[in-house]
This record gives structure tokens, sequence and C-alpha cells, in this order.
């Protein structure tokens, strides 16, 4: 009996231990969602910090906040571009705001058409006559990009500046498939439709290498004319041209380097850079010493929502890859945004609607899913103007093709018009391993596609022709857009990508310019006057679970000089190895994760992302509770 007291005793302490762990957890959250709301009433004067510890995208992503809890927050943090423009044109005539600081010491990059828009901000910022400021221990291609547009730029005396320039390597599967027995059965249409060729190569082929060669010329010139206008004191061409001599005759010091090369105006530790900004900014007490009085990014777009007007123009965001179902921001869910869209339509229809596409693709289903949305808007009579991001290729173009008129950036990667389909097969695995695969069949088709033997002949030919039928489909849908015959159209298409102002000549997209473009364009077709139209963005606020991991993960933006990545050049060059092995399995998940016709485009990047950390046992366990 006494046995039995004591384990039931040991049985409520441990249920009582769990309880108070519970309500900690719950009181730490409720702690984190007050704490880090954007207060608007907190804006001050000051220097308004942009801390992008992170990527600037076009749609941030919506946080799980089970992934967020059991992972410890490994995914990196993303920042809207609209809202780091907005932020800057709305502070360029605020008094409260004495300069603009760019902490990019922990900037893990962007797109080149965000980038050059930030960029533009930055320049008409600077107009009003305040500064802008830099700091960052070491400078990459991105970071430069932005930091180019600063007054002046600052680096740590361990630092420097290398720039690598657009492409690298991409991984190819084919020799380990081969060894592990496997087969990957490819139906595609297109020469030069290279997503899938990892999977059946073991390098790339010469068709692709020629038309990514010729993109990455254009994103490569078009970055070196962007810094030499912003900066036209630095020695951009010389330092590239001969990076490693340069360094070597610099005995390996690459903030001599970059000093001599006019690339950067300042060396020194960040509490000296910090007392610096404090001169112009104002001095924090409440901070370390000499800190300056800093206004969080999230505060100051609190303070500044979007402007309204009796006439709207919507704005559709379709950015990340395109995928069935309901999936949050950051993927370009088709059953919300055509609910989206719909819904818009039923309730509170804009006088005209810019769609903004900043996509690689995904499921060709989905891309006609979203199509389909889009062509009713404009049977309702409500203009449709496509604006085109960082990326609108292969089920991003599809998706364009609903427009009346497609702006583009000369930056952007669009066209990869193609269609292909992957199924995997095991059969030189299973007889490795002395495993056969037989059966009875009533027709060619029964059982296929046979996973143990391989797709068979009938089947093949089935698919191929039905991936073939969808590629017309695809090329009539575009023919049909710009006004040509499905020859014209193939004669561009077959898979190829292009850079924005090369599609322009092409006839794939009609305008060279952004979304402010797109949208007064829209607003012009639907009778409006230029002064008398607001932009408003059409998405599907964030559920609570969702909207508390955000803000866990973004509603602070402090200038915190600990983080967890690596700094100086070898911290860069660690995340470029991370880029590339995330981007590689990412790409895996995509071939793999659907199975469904794809309209996708390998050459398009990928955001930059980090390892997740491993989650705890007890966390695991924890969250189960709400699957």
């Amino acid at each position: 009996m006494e046995l039995a007291k004591g384990a039931w005793k040991i049985l409520m302490a441990v249920k009582d231990g769990l309880v108070l762990l519970l309500l900690i957890l719950f009181f730490a959250a409720l702690y984190g969602v007050l704490s880090a709301t954007p207060n608007s009433a907190s804006v001050k004067e000051g220097a308004l910090l942009l801390d992008i510890d992170g990527v600037i995208t076009e749609q941030p992503a919506e946080i799980d906040w089970r992934t967020y809890i059991t992972e410890g927050g490994g995914t990196v943090r993303e920042y809207r571009t609209s809202d780091i423009v907005r932020a800057l044109e709305t502070a360029r005539d605020d008094e409260r705001v004495k300069a603009v600081v760019l902490d990019l010491d922990f900037f893990l990059g962007g797109g080149q058409t965000s980038l050059s828009a930030v960029g533009d901000a930055l320049d008409a910022f600077k107009k009003s006559g305040k500064p802008v400021y830099s700091f960052a221990s070491f400078y990459g291609d991105d970071a430069y990009q932005l930091a180019a547009h600063a007054s002046e730029i600052w680096v740590d005396p361990m630092g420097g500046a290398v720039f690598a320039g657009p492409g690298g390597n991409q991984l190819y599967y084919k020799d380990l498939i081969d060894r592990l027995g496997l087969t990957a059965n490819i139906y595609r249409v297109g020469t030069y439709k290279s997503f899938v060729e990892p999977y059946i190569r073991s390098d790339q082929s010469p068709e692709a290498k020629e038309a990514l060669k010729a993109v990455y010329d254009v994103l490569w010139q078009s970055w070196q004319a962007d810094v030499a206008k912003a900066r036209p004191k630095a020695k951009i061409a010389d330092f590239i041209a001969n990076p490693a001599e340069m360094v070597a005759a610099n005995q390996g010091d690459l903030v001599k380097l970059a000093k001599q090369s006019g690339l950067i105006d300042k060396v020194g530790l960040r509490a000296d850079f910090e007392r610096h900004v404090a001169k112009v900014a104002g001095v924090d007490e409440d901070m370390a010493p000499d800190s300056y009085k800093a206004i969080a990014l999230a505060d100051w777009t609190a303070n500044h929502p979007p402007e309204t007007a009796d006439g709207r123009v919507g704005v559709i965001t379709v950015a990340g890859d395109i995928i069935s179902g309901d999936a949050g921001p950051g993927t370009a869910a088709s059953g919300r945004i055509a609910a989206e869209i719909y819904g818009t339509l039923e309730d509170n229809p804009p006088d005209a609607m810019v769609v903004r596409v900043d996509s690689p693709g995904g499921s060709a289903f989905a891309s006609e899913e979203i199509r389909a949305a889009l062509l009713a808007v404009r049977k309702a009579g409500i203009p449709v103007v496509i604006s085109m991001g960082d990326v609108a290729a292969s089920g991003g173009y599809w998706v364009a093709t609903a427009g009346d008129v497609i702006f583009a950036e000369p930056d952007t990667i669009t066209g990869s018009i193609g269609i292909f389909a992957i199924l995997p097969s095991a059969e030189n695995a299973l007889a490795k391993w002395g495993v056969g695969a037989d059966g009875v069949k009533t027709t060619a088709l029964s059982g296929e596609p046979d996973f143990a033997k391989g797709p068979g002949t009938a089947f093949n030919a089935i698919l191929q022709a039905n991936i073939e039928h969808n590629y017309r489909q695809f090329l009539s849908r575009v023919a049909s857009a710009r006004k040509k015959t499905p020859e014209q159209v193939d004669s561009v298409a077959q898979g190829r990508v292009w850079d924005g102002g090369t599609a322009r000549q092409l006839g794939l997209v009609d305008r060279l310019g952004g979304l402010d473009e797109a949208a007064a364009e829209a607003a012009k077709r639907a009778g409006l006057t230029k002064d008398g139209f607001a932009v408003e963005f059409i998405e599907t606020p964030a559920e609570f679970p969702g909207f508390l991991s955000g803000l866990l993960m973004g509603g602070i933006a402090s200038h915190n000089p600990d983080g967890p990545a690596a700094r100086g050049l070898v911290g860069w060059s660690s995340r470029q190895q991370q880029s590339l092995i995330g981007t590689a399995v990412h790409n895996m998940q995509r071939v793999f994760g659907q199975a469904d016709v794809m309209a996708y485009c390998l050459e398009c990047p990928a955001k930059p992302t980090t390892a997740p950390k491993q989650s705890s046992p007890w966390t695991a366990t924890f969250m189960r509770f709400f699957d």
C-alpha cells in the first residue's frame, strides 16, 4: 500500500510539473506577443534602423509556430520589399528620422530587382539631405549592392569585401542514382528545360549552359552598373578583374584593399560606428554607452500603414513555388490565391488589379487554377496587369498569360516555357538485392506506373504524349495572350530562360518597369486619375498561431550585434555552402514531393535557408498534442 501511495505522489508531482511548465510556456508566449507587437506609439526621433538579418523577399513566408518552437527558431527571417521601400519613402520628409542605418552584418541577400528597388528608395531618401550609414563585418554581392547607396560605408577591422558574381555549380545526381539502383523516368518537352538534368546527367548540358550564361551575363552587368552609379569612386572593375592578385598584393588584408579600391569609407568596430551615428541620431541612454537612438522598422511601418483612397488597385501576390492547396504566404498555393481573388470580387472588388509574380513555377494544374481566377477578374471588367519581380518563369509565366499587359524588370528571370514530369522506379535496386517482381495483368496499364519493374512501354508513351499535349496548351495560352502563333512562341520557348530586357524584345513582355509602374498602368486602364488611387495588398490574414510565430520571428527589429551566423570571409563562404545544400534539398523535395505535371525553372534562384536546429524530445512530444 505504501508503494502505491509513493507511486501516486510521484505521478502527481510529474503532473504538477507539466502543468507548471505549460503555464510558463503560455505566459512566455503571451509576453512575446505583447512585447513583439509593433508599437506605433513608440516611434520617437532617431535613426530608422534597417537591421536586415535575413532575406528581402516579395512576400514573407508564414512561419509555422510549431516549427518555430521545435526547431529553436532555425528559420530565416524574411522582410517584405514593399515594407522597406514604404518605410524609406515615409521617413524621407519626417523630422523624427535623422538618418537611416543599414545593419547588414547578417544579411542573407535577395533578388536583384528587390535590391534595386530598395537601392532606389535609399537614393531618394538621401535627396532629403539626411545621411544613410551602412555597417557590416563583411560585404558580399547582395550586401554591397545595398551598401553602395549609403552615404558612408563602414566595415569591421577584421572584415572586408569579396564579389563573386552570379553563377556556380549545381548538384547532379545521376551517378548516385545509378549506384543506388534507382531510375529517374523523365517525361519532358523543351530542349532547354534543364530542371530534370540533375537526375539524368552528371553535368550541365551545353544548351542549359548557353541559356544560363546569357541571363547571368545580363544580371552581372546590371549589378556592376547599379553599384558604379551609386558609388562612382569605387574601383569595381579592377577589384573584380584580378581579385586574387589584388588580395595578394595587400598581403591578404581585405579591409586595406577595400579602402584602397574606394569600396568603403571608414573602418571601425560596431561601438565606433554606433558612436558615430549617435552624433546625428542622438544618444540612447537605455542601450549600451554611446549607442544611438534607433527606430525599429516594424514600429515605423505600423505607424505608417499604406495610404487609402477612393480608387483602389488591388495587388495579388504569387510568390514562391506554385502548389495546389491552401498553404499560407511564402508559397503560391493556388487554393488560397484563387480564394483571395474570388473573395475580393464578391466582397469589395477593386477598380483594377495587379498580379505581382515572383515565382519559379511549380504545378501546372495549380498555375492554371490561378490563371482561371484571374480571367474571371477580367471577365468582370476589371483590368489585370502583371508585374514580374525577381523571377516569373515556367508556371510563373503561365499565370502571367492572364494579364492585359505584362511589366518586367530588366533583371527579371522569365520564360522557361516547358513541361516535365519525373517518376522514380527501383527495378535495378531490387534486382541487386535479389527481389523479383511478377504478376498478372489484364491490360497493358495494369499496375502502372510499375515502381518495382519500371514503367511499361505503353505507360511511357501515354505519359509522354500527355506532357506534349500540356506543352501545346502552354504554347496556346502564351500565343493567345501575346498575339502570336504557337510556332512563334515555340521558337523562344523550349524551356529557355530570358532576362526581362530580352524577353521584352522577344515579345514575351510588354514593358519594363516595377510595381509602381504596373499599378499606374492598371489605374489608367480603370479610368482613375494619377493621384486618385491607392495600392492595396490583398492577402489572407494570418491565423493566430502563425501570427504569434511571425511576431516572434520578425516583430522586433533591434540592432543586436550578437547573432547565430559566422562573420567575415569565412562566415560568408560557409553561408554560400549552406545555400547550395539547402537548394539541393529543396529541389529534391520539389521533384518527389508532388505527383503532378510540373513547370519549374532550375536556374531561378531560391531563397537562402539555414539548417533547422535539432528539436529536443520534450518539445517534439509536447507539440504532438496540437496535431
